[in-house]
């Protein structure tokens, strides 16, 4: 296996990393002296244009971040992926998810302080020759030209974090700066027209318009006191990725200050987590998800971006990613879960979520549940 190296792809644009490129020193995801210490390295290194980095979920997680190597700036391509894989294992299995998402329906009921809750679950596959990161990596690069794609070598023993991800975090350019939450979602359909009738349905659902605007608010709620405008869409647009439909809010602002305390990576800082990927209240959110979710998330759901000397960046949220170690490859994805939630719609959603990067890998999606098991 050839030393793996990170890199963070947008729609015409690679940033990448070399194997032999500078580890800065590791941090809390969310010590925004870490981001501080990372902006500063960084206007001390002449020659280097950017760092690519990610947070964990919480924000006591590991953060990492490597000064790039410019002798590197794409994404290698590659030919199909023909690695051979177990057959995924889910934890928890589907049955024991529908319950998780039982008991959080019931706690939203009884706990007037909870709005939201985001609930996962993961898969985990043994690959029977020795995965190539970089392999892997240009696999999705190809198959998710518009997606932001990722790969992080993390911490030493760590693994290897990579992904596809539809919803950018935060972005900043100078004074200028936007985020694109995305919450809701519906399962798409192989026919045309019953994809047009669940996007439709998606756009017209009370439960998810509630739920997109929680996620909404509090992206606003972080930026307005640091935004002299900041531009709000009234209603949300239809976005969708291969597997899924999803609803979406353009959010856009203008800094009132430009400085270290609103770096990208600081703004990443400040967001992360957002009740798309946690809930709300966080702090509560938190709590049940501890309680409920079998396994801590690591850098699944964090943030994953990059930031350059002037403090500007991208930041994209951890989702349709999977962490890699040696032979052994977990994914992750999750539901918010709000009153009204249905568990085998929340089973059925997260699975196609994770068949992004089931197909991606080139392995195949569990077998079908029985009805009984989630209704």
């Amino acid at each position: 296996m050839t030393a793996p190296y990170a890199a963070f792809a947008t729609a015409g644009r690679t940033l990448a990393a070399g194997p032999g490129s500078r580890r800065l020193p590791a941090g809390r995801s969310g010590d925004a002296g870490w981001a501080d210490a990372v902006l500063s390295t960084l206007a001390r290194s002449p020659g280097v244009a950017y760092a690519i980095g990610a947070l964990g979920f919480r924000p006591d997680a590991p953060a990492t971040a490597l000064l790039a190597d410019p002798s590197r700036s794409t994404v290698e391509p590659c030919g199909p992926v023909r690695y051979a894989w177990s057959a995924p294992t889910e934890v928890p299995p589907r049955a024991g998810y529908a319950d998780a998402v039982r008991t959080a329906v019931d706690r939203l009921a009884t706990d007037p302080a909870l709005s939201k809750v985001v609930l996962g679950r993961w898969l985990e596959l043994t690959c029977a020759g020795d995965p190539e990161p970089a392999h892997l990596l240009a696999a999705l690069a190809a198959r998710h030209p518009s997606a932001y794609v990722f790969g992080v070598p993390l911490e030493r023993g760590a693994g290897y974090l990579l992904g596809a991800s539809p919803e950018l975090l935060v972005g900043r350019r100078g004074r200028r700066v936007r985020s694109t939450p995305l919450a809701g979602s519906i399962p798409r359909a192989a026919d045309p027209v019953e994809d047009r009738i669940r996007a439709d349905l998606l756009r017209d659902s009370a439960k998810d318009r509630h739920e997109h605007a929680l996620v909404v608010d509090a992206v606003a709620e972080a930026l307005g006191p640091l935004c002299r405008r900041l531009d709000v869409p009234a209603r949300p647009a239809l976005v969708r990725t291969d597997t899924m439909w999803h609803l979406a809010s353009p959010v856009a602002g203008e800094l009132r200050e430009v400085g270290p305390a609103t770096s990208a990576l600081r703004l990443a800082q400040l967001l992360h987590p957002t009740p798309a990927v946690c809930g709300t209240p966080r702090d509560a959110a938190y709590r049940l998800i501890e309680e409920l979710e079998p396994a801590d998330r690591g850098p699944l759901t964090g943030a994953v971006g990059w930031l350059d000397a002037a403090g500007d960046g991208d930041w994209a949220v951890t989702i349709r990613a999977g962490l890699l170690h040696g032979r052994e490859l977990r994914l992750f994805a999750g539901a918010g879960i709000v009153p009204g939630s249905d568990p085998g719609a929340e089973v059925a959603e997260t699975g196609a979520k994770l068949a992004t990067m089931l197909a991606a890998v080139g392995a195949a999606a569990p077998r079908p549940a029985e009805a009984a098991v989630v209704a």
